[in-house]
Parts: structure tokens; sequence; C-alpha cells
């Protein structure tokens, strides 16, 4: 738009007001939109790519558990520890056990039944009440897991170390 001529002594406050400034045109918006929208993406995609090298889940430093006093389990006892997902059972001679509750098929918690046997109820696995499969999809028989003695004499459970079925610690 070509500017008007000022004469000498005119009101120049016409010419200088914004209605007749030119318009912003859709395609200056539309080309603003695009620049902006692709320095948005660049930057969400750069946040991303540094966080790529740092893990999101971490994995358990000591897989070793401390379940408390040798006391706290009675002889002739199963003790369900919910929160750790295993099985605890002392002996009439005093041997101790730990099996894990999480069935070998797809890694759901095993009920225990009043028998004794564990079921799984979301695929129908039934286990012995030493762990040994008797039905279903799971192919091996539920983890016996390693049982120790820490050095304040509490027992501790190694949830990552399975043992042979039947062996037991002596307390």
């Amino acid at each position: 738009m070509s500017e008007p001529t000022k004469q000498a002594g005119a009101d120049t406050s016409l010419i200088d007001s914004p209605r007749f400034t030119e318009p912003k045109s859709r395609r200056d918006f539309l080309g603003l939109a695009a620049w902006w929208s692709a320095f948005g993406t660049f930057v969400i995609a750069m946040l991303g790519a540094l966080r790529l090298p740092m893990p999101s889940v971490f994995p358990e430093s000591n897989t070793r558990v401390k379940i408390g006093p040798p006391d706290r389990f009675k002889k002739d006892s199963a003790t369900h520890l919910t929160d750790l997902s295993l099985w605890v059972f002392r002996e009439a001679d005093g041997g101790l056990y730990a099996m894990s509750a999480i069935c070998t098929h797809l890694g759901c918690i095993a009920k225990r039944e009043d028998n004794g046997e564990f079921l799984c109820p979301c695929h129908g696995s039934r286990f012995a009440d030493r762990g040994k499969v008797l039905a279903g999809p799971a192919p091996s028989g539920l983890q016996w897991l390693e049982v120790s003695v820490a050095p304040d004499g509490q027992i501790q459970v190694d949830k990552m170390r399975q043992v042979k079925p039947g062996t037991r610690l002596m307390v």
C-alpha cells in the first residue's frame, strides 16, 4: 500500500490511525501457527529424548526381606504375607520354609484353600500343599524361596533366590 503524501500543515493523525494500517492476512497467521507448532513439537521431542537415558523403573536393590523373629511363626502354622506375596510355613519340628504365592503361569496370586492346596483364581492352575502342579496351565510349581537368619536374629527371605522344594531352615 502506498503511503499517502503528507501536505505541510495537514493533520497526520488520520493517516497514522489503525484504520489505515494493512490487516494481517490469513496466510501470515497460518505461517506463524505452523512455525510455533513445529517449535513446540521439537521442544517436546527433545524433552522426551533427554529422558531416555534415565530408567523409569528401578530394580530392587536388595531382594532379601526381613519377615520377623522366629517366634512370630508358631509351630504347625502357615502365615500369608500379602504385601510380599509369599507364604511362610513352620512345621512341628521347627523347620521353616517359604513359598511364593505367585502363580508360575502368568503371575497371578494363588489363594490357599482350606485343604492346604493353592488355586490360581484367574486361570485355574491348582497346586499341592507343597507347591507341586496338580492341574492347569502353570508350567511349574510354586517357587520355594531361600530362608535364612539375619545377623540381628530375624528371619529373612530372598525373593529372587529359589531353592529345591523340601529345603527347610531349622530354627
